[in-house]
């Protein structure tokens, strides 16, 4: 726990930040049903990013500074195994964190009825792409404050361009191929259609394309993997 979780820019990027901006929409949001469910979905996909991102990143940094990650490759599983194992805890820990506003939410507002199937396949592969995308960043950095500023690069950005808390409709027009482009704009259309039962694009579209960015960012891993760090 102690190696993993409980790391400080783990927990402050990783809990104190979506748990401050949960706060934050929940106060500065209307106390009705509709005002608080429409941003539910955009939460919980901000704290399954921030939650996976940050533990993987900041964990695989922290294992090769001090050279603890060198161990597990003489492990006699091949590196694929070693890789799915290490990245499942992140995953979990992604999971997690959704329930967490899902669970204030429902302090001060009756949750209507959830479509289970379309919210956990959600988050779990918002979770799996958030996952895969910190395994890539440790993978291309050496230090924890590269690592989170690398990881920011790709969050921040994010959060404005696929759909969290604005329309993409409501992008300028030169922004929005830019918006497909990300794989937490078809996790969080999957999510919205879970909680609230709007999609704006094909549930089968968003599953297909969000297998093929957690396939494609794992992949690039290993790879980066055995040509960086096993000689």
């Amino acid at each position: 726990m102690k190696n993993y979780y409980l790391k400080p820019p783990n927990i402050s990027w990783g809990f104190i930040f979506p748990v401050s901006w949960e706060v934050l929409f929940f106060i500065r949001s209307p106390h009705d049903d509709i005002a608080i469910i429409d941003i539910l979905p955009g939460l919980m996909a901000l704290s399954v990013l921030f939650g996976s991102t940050s533990m993987l990143a900041i964990t695989i940094t922290f294992e090769r500074k001090c050279r603890s990650f060198e161990r597990l490759l003489i492990a006699p599983i091949s590196l694929n195994t070693l890789m799915m194992a290490k990245t499942s805890g992140a995953i979990i820990f992604g999971g997690i964190n959704a329930c967490i506003p899902l669970l204030m939410a429902s302090f001060i507002i009756d949750i209507p009825a959830i479509h289970w199937i379309y919210t956990v396949t959600a988050i779990f592969f918002i979770a799996c792409t958030s996952t895969f995308l910190g395994l890539f960043i440790a993978v291309s950095v050496s230090e924890v404050f590269e690592a989170q500023t690398f990881s920011n690069f790709f969050r921040f950005p994010m959060i404005f361009l696929c759909g969290l808390f604005l329309p993409i409709e409501s992008l300028p027009a030169f922004l929005r191929p830019l918006s497909y482009m990300l794989p937490l704009t078809y996790g969080i259309d999957l999510l919205r259609g879970g909680v609230v039962q709007e999609w704006t694009i094909n549930a089968g579209v968003s599953i297909m394309v969000l297998l093929v960015f957690s396939l494609l960012l794992f992949m690039l891993s290993i790879h980066n993997i055995s040509k960086k760090w096993i000689q």
